[in-house]
């Protein structure tokens, strides 16, 4: 069979095939009478293993390695194979995502471009001052898109870093969709991020998040939408911020979010009815039932002035003068 053929069968270019001969990949087993190549059956066949084999992105020398050498180990080349594949997937997929960063911000000009490609850099390296500089200054002329901006909070350990693009994230009013994935990461300080990050963007859509986190399995997730959604007067949080007051867990930013739900004279009820039941509760220890007597200092109306009442004839002498203190407040 003439090259001509060959190329036509193969679909592999008659110059492509002079290539691999050079290389020593495939030999034409003669020539005709007039000095054209002929190859044999065998010859063909070996051409399409070549065209199989670089077609899983093996390089050429590669090819004549696994057709040649009686010890080449595929095992060893295809998990090499996989390995390079997954690093190139990835960078892809950075690249993507970084093109579609840039394309949110819409730039007007190559400057604003460049000016994003800088903001986004400094987010992802350097040192935690370079990416909190970057952090407040994304707002500004070039500003980061809001996703970028959240995918950046879910990785920064650094608190005043995090704190600045938390900022940034809360003026920029979006980038829900990636905290909202944060919240269901199988790592903890992820979760974490994720609803601090949520607490601090305003708006129902970020409310309704952390609704939906009130629910969550990991209890830190409850415990830090529960004082955001207090300060957004959201009555569904009394029982986390009660169980937070009872456990000493920011139980101090708890007290703070039953006081603004407790404006409401129908929460201000409910809210005290609650702690009386929690404080009912055999379960309780002194210094539980001392926050909890506490918590009652913001929380106006009859059922909390009864309970402080009551409690200032209770058996622990913490409890009862805590609750004749308030009540002399309550007086004046």
């Amino acid at each position: 069979m003439l090259i001509g053929e060959v190329a036509r069968r193969s679909g592999v270019s008659a110059r492509m095939l002079r290539h691999y001969e050079s290389l020593g990949l495939v030999r034409p087993t003669g020539r005709n009478d007039v000095g054209y190549r002929e190859y044999s059956g065998e010859d063909v066949r070996r051409v399409f293993h070549i065209e199989s084999l670089r077609s899983l992105g093996l390089s050429l020398r590669e090819v004549g390695r696994a057709l040649d050498d009686p010890g080449f180990s595929p095992a060893g080349l295809v998990e090499d194979l996989v390995r390079r594949t997954r690093e190139r997937i990835a960078s892809e997929t950075e690249l993507l995502t970084r093109l579609s960063r840039i394309g949110a911000a819409e730039p007007g000009d190559w400057d604003e471009v460049l000016r994003t490609v800088a903001l986004l850099q400094a987010l992802g390296y350097g040192s935690p001052g370079t990416r909190q500089r970057a952090a407040l200054s994304s707002t500004g002329e070039a500003p980061v898109p809001a996703e970028a901006l959240a995918e950046a909070v879910l990785s920064e350990p650094d608190p005043s870093v995090a704190g600045a693009l938390r900022w940034a994230l809360a003026r920029a009013g979006d980038g829900l969709g990636p905290l909202a994935k944060g919240l269901d990461s199988p790592v903890a300080a992820v979760r974490a991020r994720a609803v601090r990050a949520v607490a601090a963007i305003p708006g129902e859509a970020a409310s309704a998040l952390l609704r939906d986190a009130l629910g969550h399995p990991d209890a830190a997730v409850r415990r830090y939408a529960a004082p955001a959604l207090g300060a957004r007067g959201v009555a569904e949080a009394i029982p986390t911020l009660i169980d937070m007051v009872a456990e000493a867990v920011r139980d101090v930013d708890a007290a703070d979010a039953l006081g603004v739900l407790a404006a409401a004279p129908e929460t201000a009820e409910r809210i005290a009815s609650a702690v009386v039941d929690r404080l009912a509760g055999a379960a309780v220890d002194a210094p539980a039932r001392r926050r909890l007597t506490q918590a009652l200092a913001d929380i106006p109306g009859p059922t909390a002035t009864r309970a402080l009442e009551e409690l200032a004839r209770d058996g622990d002498r913490g409890v009862a003068v805590t609750a004749v203190y308030l009540l002399g407040l309550r007086g004046r």
